[in-house]
């Protein structure tokens, strides 16, 4: 087998290149320029071989993360959409846990430049990077299946999505995808990075395939898929924990480490941990249950809402025969008491939707809100002490809470030009995160498909922080998602996928 080493050229203090088509090949070369970014401490290097297109690229750096990437770059400019895909492995055995192999779309050859790349780690992680303004944090969702066979990044417009395959299947969705809007033309290309200044790693590139995806018609639909996920808080580095087909909606976090979501009139329940799958929550007498779904505070019993009109039910959290709590409909439950006595509820009565909260057995219902308009998504404070909600009053949709007793209504988000829906406080009463649209979307509208924020505020008021950014809407995070301890959210993004 014939190999050709392709010698560097310095021609910066951190810029090393070389015409890789140049180069006499049975297989055409993919990418026709490679060069070290940023400033390692050793320079990069690429070999190909031809009869299969193998790339073997060694890579120095201290890293590919936060303001500034260290890595070698083999690569081409291009304009319009792609996909590219690879089978990536690591030749020598050991190195560094943290060394990565990418799959990268880049705006700019400067070291902080907007980028979104797959990343394969020395450790067998995969994960989905970026970084959305020169010389902003980086980001990252991280894959549940480690080791893929093949990996895979397309760019569809501003979205541009993570792919994986096992053996021996076809390349899919692996869930994580970003909005990133690039000026054309851009860089696309393989990276080593050796997350060492003082060394060189090698990682190798076999089946690469890039292909050039034809702009998309005039009234083609895509397929939209759903990705549940889980962030901590503290770092905003997602998980993906399930990728489907199927639309699903609104994780409620359980006390022994699951998630109950919905999904076609259904309930489910799956375990956090990597490679679960969901299991059916059977409800005999009750179905067509919609978003709005919540657990008891000693997690015995679930609450959902169900039917068309929606009415509310309460029963077990296993599943079986449930309890009708509202006999008037439409009725949407959205949260406990901290004594699990009551629940709140958004319902429309003569025409208004408005705020109200009922015995959990069952009985007399009792308004809470007046205003003319859309009050929804009402949620107790851990403490009990108030009822958070949103509300279309003071014109876009905004966050307010009031005493359980529907006195002192105040509004806690200002107005910034924006649409927020849904607070959840977390459980330590600390922090409340919300669902944030922008401020074209109707504020009676709660729609799906929509590019979202999940945005975080103190509980009393302050500072707002995003959190994340998204292909979301109705249905990522209708309902409580905190974990038990405070610290993580869970959430449902969703991914289009186009006929290839």
């Amino acid at each position: 087998m014939k190999i050709i080493t392709l010698t560097s050229v310095a021609i910066a203090p951190f810029v090393l290149c070389v015409n890789l088509a140049q180069a006499q090949s049975s297989e055409p070369a993919v990418f026709s320029k490679n060069q070290d970014i940023g400033w390692p401490g050793r320079a990069g290097s690429v070999a190909r071989v031809p009869a299969t297109g193998t790339y073997t690229i060694s890579g120095g750096g201290s890293n590919m993360w936060a303001k500034t990437d260290d890595f070698h770059f083999v690569y081409k400019e291009i304009t319009g959409d792609l996909s590219l895909s690879a089978t990536v492995s690591w030749p020598k055995p050991g190195g560094n846990p943290h060394r990565k192999a990418c799959l990268m779309v880049r705006q700019s050859l400067d070291p902080d430049s907007p980028y979104v790349d797959v990343a394969q780690h020395g450790v067998g992680l995969t994960a989905l990077q970026f970084r959305e303004t020169k010389g902003g944090i980086t980001q990252e969702t991280q894959s549940g299946f480690p080791n893929p066979a093949r990996i895979g990044i397309e760019k569809r417009g501003d979205y541009i999505s993570f792919w994986i395959s096992t053996t021996g299947e076809e390349p899919h969705p692996a869930g994580g995808s970003f909005k990133l809007p690039l000026t054309e033309p851009y860089y696309v290309g393989l990276a080593v990075s050796a997350h060492d200044n003082n060394t060189i790693e090698q990682a190798e590139f076999s089946h690469v395939e890039l292909k050039t995806l034809p702009p998309l018609e005039a009234g083609i639909r895509g397929e939209v898929q759903s990705t549940l996920e889980t962030m901590p808080i503290s770092s905003t580095d997602r998980t993906i924990l399930y990728h489907t087909k199927a639309n699903i909606q609104a994780p409620n976090w359980t006390g022994d480490n699951h998630l109950i979501f919905n999904g076609g009139g259904k309930l489910y329940r799956i375990a956090i941990t990597n490679g679960a799958t969901p299991e059916p929550i059977h409800i005999l007498n009750a179905s067509g249950i919609n978003n709005d779904h919540g657990i008891s505070p000693d997690g015995t019993l679930l609450a959902v809402s169900s039917g068309d009109p929606s009415k509310i039910y309460v029963g077990p959290i296993d599943g079986g025969v449930f309890k009708l709590i509202t006999p008037t409909g439409p009725s949407y439950f959205h949260g406990w008491s901290p004594d699990g006595r009551r629940l709140t509820l958004c319902g429309r009565r003569n025409g208004e939707f408005d705020i109200y909260t009922i015995p959990a057995q069952g009985g007399e219902e009792k308004r809470l809100t007046t205003s003319r308009g859309l009050d929804d998504g009402p949620e107790y404070s851990p403490d009990g002490d108030y009822i958070y909600f949103n509300s279309d009053r003071s014109g876009l949709m905004q966050i307010w809470r009031m005493k359980t007793d529907g006195s002192e209504q105040t509004q806690m988000t200002p107005n910034d030009d924006h649409n927020n829906w849904f607070a959840h406080i977390s459980p330590d009463g600390t922090k409340m995160v919300f669902l944030t649209f922008n401020k074209n979307i109707k504020p009676n509208d709660h729609p799906a498909n929509k590019d979202v924020m999940l945005r975080i505020m103190p509980a009393g008021g302050g500072a707002i922080r995003t959190l994340a950014k998204f292909f979301g809407g109705q249905g990522t995070i209708n309902v409580a998602s905190w974990s038990p301890d405070s610290r993580n959210i869970a959430f449902v993004t969703y991914t289009t996928v186009y006929p290839k």
